[in-house]
């Protein structure tokens, strides 16, 4: 008889990491009665000043398709008593002895054998651990291929040239040219931190360590990147085996956090109200992520040019977290006609709905949304891409400006308004958000075919057959 095998799961602690986390752990367990899945919950962040966060990632393990099957547990990590750093690299290393103490407690057990370690990308001090409990590990990349082809490429070109940084690496033109991308990358999408020495280093550090491990899970499909999964499988790149899994979407969540339900309940019966009286595909929603939020100044011009398309519009206009904590998210405003222009809520009463926070997956499955202005994060991508939904790319921190450039310049999925990664340090202009709003809208554009052509092609990879159904199960037997 098959003995039951057991995986551990480690998520990074930002909402997007661990809902990717939970959705393979559902399709895995899916896949084989013989797995069990163990994902080990750091529930508080440091500079967080309300429990938002917490209940998010409280909300998303309250599955009964999951918890019916009684074989995936969620452990919360104990919080850390003492003072920890505000410093996204760090925040897992301050947690390494409780992670260890909670695997070795696992590894004990004789009921099931402990199969491996799967590793969030941000995570892979963990990988340490591993080594030292004599156990496999594997990364869980929940971004998209070329983003990971280009960390490795990246991380490989800097120790073959003796440790410079991406700048130094630039060709004449200020771009670098590596396998994963088609096209030469430009040093205006760069992630900031990848242009500074020391946060390159440790950002990288995080590539060496991919390659100590037996395989990388990443959140992609092969019909979506298919030249950035054949740079990485080349002999030559030096990269363990690649699963790409995607896309992994949690389209049944209620997007509602614990605790918080009465006035979002609310908030989200009255915008679907307002949705259901829309023409089909009439509608641009604007949203950028968990995290996104803009300065007055940004928010005028964005007001402006919707007020000139004159086009329906659904906007999720959040209030900036205090300067300098790094990890907060932004709030609902109190009165958001303090940050718009004058008499701007009154005259696009009547086409126009400004909101705070927003139940983005099932506002992009309404079928009165015709276009999206997005952060371009990999999950929203890739939800928008599900639904057949024209993306303007507007690129606000991390990988996301890379992320925005594959989606514009090499698939051809998405319409560029603002992909230069400045750090949200100059204010796009309202002529600009025009053009691109109208484009993204354009209901007879070859964008939007493609994007239709892809969401079919995602739906398709995850079915028996499928292109990542295959290769979730070479990795269930490689285990």
């Amino acid at each position: 008889m098959k003995r039951p095998a057991h995986l551990v799961f480690i998520p990074f602690p930002a909402i997007g990491h661990i809902v990717s986390t939970f959705e393979i752990a559902k399709q895995l367990v899916a896949r084989d009665d013989h797995l069990f899945i163990t994902v080990l919950l750091i529930t508080k962040l440091p500079a967080v000043e309300d429990d938002q966060h917490k209940y998010l990632i409280i909300d998303n393990t309250r599955d009964s398709s999951v918890s019916s099957q009684q074989r995936i547990r969620f452990v919360n990590l104990p919080e850390e008593a003492g003072p920890t750093t505000a410093s996204s690299f760090s925040v897992v290393e301050d947690r390494k002895p409780l992670i260890r103490d909670a695997i070795a407690k696992l590894a004990d057990s004789k009921a099931t054998r402990l199969a491996g370690l799967v590793i969030d990308m941000l995570c892979t001090a963990i990988v340490d651990v591993a080594n030292e409990l004599g156990l496999p590990s594997y990364i869980f990349y929940t971004s998209n291929a070329e983003s990971l082809g280009f960390m490795l490429d990246l991380q490989r070109l800097r120790d073959e040239s003796g440790g410079k940084h991406a700048a130094e690496l630039m060709g004449p033109a200020a771009e670098l040219v590596v396998p994963c991308f088609a096209c030469p990358v430009p040093a205006r999408v760069l992630p900031g931190i990848l242009l500074d020495k020391e946060g390159a280093e440790s950002f990288l550090s995080h590539a060496r360590r991919f390659r100590e491990t037996k395989g990388i899970l990443v959140n992609t499909f092969l019909e979506l990147e298919p030249h950035a999964l054949r740079s990485l499988s080349d002999s030559q790149s030096q990269t363990p085996p690649v699963y790409p899994v995607g896309p992994l979407l949690n389209l049944k969540s209620n997007d509602l956090p614990q605790g918080r339900g009465g006035d979002h309940a609310n908030q989200k019966s009255d915008i679907f109200d307002w949705l259901d009286d829309q023409p089909t595909s009439s509608v641009v929603f604007l949203c950028f992520g968990s995290m996104g939020s803009f300065v007055e100044a940004q928010v005028r011009e964005i007001a402006c040019a919707l007020e000139r398309t004159g086009l329906p519009f659904l906007w999720s206009l959040r209030q900036p977290p205090q300067e300098g904590n790094w990890i907060a998210m932004p709030k609902d405003h109190a009165d958001p006609k303090s940050m718009l222009p004058q008499g701007f809520l009154d005259r696009t009463a009547g086409i126009g709905k400004v909101i705070g926070w927003a139940p983005q997956v099932a506002i992009l499955a309404h079928r009165a949304i015709g276009g999206f202005v997005s952060h371009c994060g990999w999950n929203s991508t890739l939800e928008s891409l599900w639904y057949d939904v024209p993306v303007g790319a507007w690129p606000l921190y991390a990988e996301q400006p890379l992320n925005a450039f594959e989606l514009v310049k090499e698939l051809g999925l998405a319409v560029d308004i603002n992909i230069d990664n400045k750090d949200n340090q100059v204010v796009v202009n309202a002529e600009e958000i025009e053009r691109g709003i109208r484009h993204v809208m354009k209901h007879d554009s070859d964008i939007r075919e493609r994007v239709k052509e892809m969401s079919q092609q995602s739906k398709k990879a995850l079915m028996d057959g499928g292109s990542s159904y295959s290769s979730l199960g070479r990795f269930i037997d490689q285990i």
